[in-house]
């Protein structure tokens, strides 16, 4: 399933980029296809991944495996209906909040079961949850509250960019990258246990003042720069030969902690109105999204692929996956931060780089089935 919902994201990604050069759909078309069909299953996905690991507690169940699936239909139907120009995203809504509340409800449980306190991360992600239910009540409030619906609607893009995917990924970085470079970062669990407070005071000051008062958006982008600040200055201390090497993912996941803050910078400009929901909406997926989820990639589709010990197959496949990875990190921030700010050239520089990486992606498939055959 896990590598199922990658490569579906990876596919949503490479659509979303390529949609507004060939066809007339909407932005909020390609938009959701993005972050609706690619991202929020995937990270579903991965957190059913990290629960258990966060909560020291075995794999989730069947039913839980499934809520992924469940959202990867919610956002289809999002996707087709923005596409189509028809109202069943209200539907669609419904059925993604109902998937959410299922696994934030299996969360909870889970730390209360756990072996030992639960690892801090796990509160971001409980928190990350409780931002997309909000951002997907806020659906159903328009029906309810039409004079407010462009106000609904900055409030669930905030809640949904920096809350559900920028909580999921601030906190999973700060595991992730240590164990792609190979080096622990002992600060890490304070962080995340101090670092919350502000992260999540910052999503919910940003998406209110996008939609009502203005204001406390560049309120809420200072408090969310505490905890990136942080870590970033970590990161330096801890990792920065690492960050800028040409191959490997620790750049990647680097550029996307760099993407982050730039799209919190264009998130509050956007609340003040002085940059549209489009370009600051595929500035967040360029300049954060695809480092991110192809650093990820990188680093834990081995192990999605074949759970267990480490064996020389996963370093293979790791190796020639992380090939290049500090190369596209700059094409990607560089085209996002480009985009963000209204070139629209920002996009050339990001499709090379993700269409490098799925080539890359199937010469490793390739490579590594070959080489397990004997063929090599």
């Amino acid at each position: 399933m896990l590598v199922a919902l990658a490569l579906t994201a990876l596919a949503s990604f490479a659509g979303a980029v390529a949609l507004p050069w060939f066809t007339f759909l909407p932005p909020v078309a390609h938009i959701h296809l993005a972050l609706a069909v690619g991202v929020m299953p995937l990270i579903l996905g991965a957190m059913s991944h990290f629960v258990p690991v966060l909560t020291r507690s075995s794999a989730p169940h069947a039913g839980v495996r499934l809520i992924p699936a469940a959202a990867l239909m919610a956002g289809a139907l999002a996707f087709s209906s923005f596409a189509a120009s028809n109202q069943l995203y209200y539907f669609a809504a419904l059925l993604a909040w109902i998937a959410a509340a299922a696994f934030a409800v299996w969360i909870v449980r889970r730390a209360a079961g756990a072996f030992g306190k639960p690892h801090p991360c796990l509160y971001w992600y409980l928190a990350a949850i409780g931002c997309l239910l909000l951002a997907l009540a806020a659906v159903a409030a328009m029906a309810f509250w039409p004079e407010q619906r462009l106000a609904l609607k900055r409030l669930h893009l905030h809640l949904n960019t920096l809350g559900f995917i920028g909580l999921t990924a601030i906190a999973t970085l700060q595991v992730l990258l240590p164990t792609a470079v190979g080096r622990p970062d002992p600060q890490a669990a304070a962080r995340l246990r101090a670092d919350l407070k502000w992260a999540l005071a910052g999503t919910l000051l940003i998406s209110v003042g996008a939609g009502w008062l203005k204001p406390l958006a560049w309120l809420g982008a200072a408090l969310w720069a505490v905890p990136l600040l942080r870590l970033g200055r970590a990161w330096l201390a801890l990792y920065a030969l690492e960050i800028r090497r040409i191959h490997g993912a620790a750049p990647s996941l680097a550029a996307a902690l760099a993407g982050f803050a730039a799209s919190l910078l264009f998130g509050a400009l956007h609340a003040a109105g002085i940059l549209n929901t489009t370009d600051t909406a595929h500035g967040f997926i360029l300049a954060f999204l695809l480092p991110l989820v192809t650093g990820a990639v990188s680093q834990l589709l081995p192990v999605w692929m074949r759970p267990g010990p480490q064996t020389a197959w996963h370093a293979l496949a790791r190796r020639r996956l992380v090939f290049g990875g500090g190369l596209r990190a700059v094409l990607f921030l560089s085209g996002g931060l480009l985009l963000g700010l209204g070139w629209r050239g920002g996009f050339a520089l990001a499709v090379a780089a993700l269409a490098a990486f799925i080539v890359q992606l199937a010469a490793t498939a390739k490579t590594v089935l070959n080489r397990e055959r004997g063929l090599e």
